[in-house]
């Protein structure tokens, strides 16, 4: 099966430049398509990335800052001029279905498929979407407006056959097959037990990806991303401009990372830069101070869970 991956397609804040995209990323897991934040310019990003916008099913916007929702409009508008028919899914803050409604409303625009809002407005983690292989949960997160991160976690598969051990015993038929995926041991016509493991091979590990931005340094996420398999943790500053980030409502390189060491997670992605900061290896530095395993994400660049 391909492995889950993530795709930074823009890791800045605010405003856009020349070199650098506002918040939006890409989390193919399971085979399913989450575009995750939508800033501008996201679209071009996307084929860029050579994404096919018509593998994306579901849309997470964190909050109601423009620099991660500005390119959801463009991006709907292009789906319908591409003909899309498939219904898509849209997780956000209540206000986001009323701004859309009205650009299509005074614009004259009926779209050639639907989209089902799932409006926000927890202050506690919740699960948002379960499908038959994974589930999303909204994380609160502290910033100058209602926030959520995402926390996306795959179910736990079936077993998976050994063949050729099953092909010993001649008692096991097809029709058992369902049982041993499901962890059974298996009786024979004679009554002896063969347990699963001599059968069966254990299924993937169940992988994880926690999405927080924006957000102030908030130790009560800890206990809800305990150890993902990979964190995104917004560092819009550096500790020079720790008040500022205070003042902000967001975090410096360090604080992610502690963020990340106390969640014990597998590796931490820093983003959300703000452009005072042009040399992004200015953030992963101050952070290997902290925690190990961390990267500076870049646009356009791919992550494995």
């Amino acid at each position: 099966m391909k492995k889950s991956s993530l795709t930074i397609l823009g890791c800045h804040s605010s405003i856009p430049t020349k070199k650098f995209n506002p918040t939006s990323q890409i989390l193919e897991m399971k085979g399913n398509y989450f575009l995750i934040d939508c800033g501008e310019g996201t679209q071009v990003q996307l084929r860029k990335a050579k994404i096919k916008l018509n593998k994306i099913t579901d849309i997470f916007i964190s909050h109601l800052h423009g620099d991660h929702y500005f390119g959801l409009i463009g991006l709907l508008s292009t789906f319908h001029l591409l003909g899309r028919e498939k219904s898509i899914n849209i997780y956000a803050p209540r206000g986001l279905k009323e701004i859309i409604n009205i650009h299509f409303k005074w614009s004259y625009t009926r779209l050639k498929y639907s989209i089902k809002y799932v409006e926000l407005i927890s202050n506690k983690l919740e699960k948002i979407m379960e499908n038959k292989n994974l589930q999303v949960f909204s994380i609160p997160l502290k910033h100058r407006i209602y926030t959520n991160g995402f926390l996306f976690k795959e179910k736990l598969s079936k077993r998976k056959l050994n063949i050729e051990e099953i092909k010993k015993i001649p008692d096991i038929q097809i029709f058992n097959y369902k049982d041993l995926k499901l962890g059974q041991d298996f009786k024979t016509n004679d009554g002896k037990i063969i347990p699963n493991n001599q059968l069966t091979f254990d299924p993937p590990k169940i992988l994880s990806y926690a999405y927080c931005s924006d957000t102030s340094f908030h130790l009560p996420i800890v206990e809800q991303i305990k150890s993902v398999d990979l964190l995104y943790h917004e560092s819009t500053f550096l500790k020079i401009e720790e008040n500022r980030a205070i003042h902000t409502g967001h975090s410096t390189a360090d604080q992610a990372a502690y963020i990340a060491k106390k969640a014990k997670v597998k590796k931490l992605l820093l983003g959300h830069y703000s452009n005072r900061f042009p040399n992004i290896k200015s953030f992963e530095e101050e952070a290997k101070k902290v925690f190990f395993n961390v990267e500076a994400s870049e646009a356009l660049k791919t992550y494995y869970l």
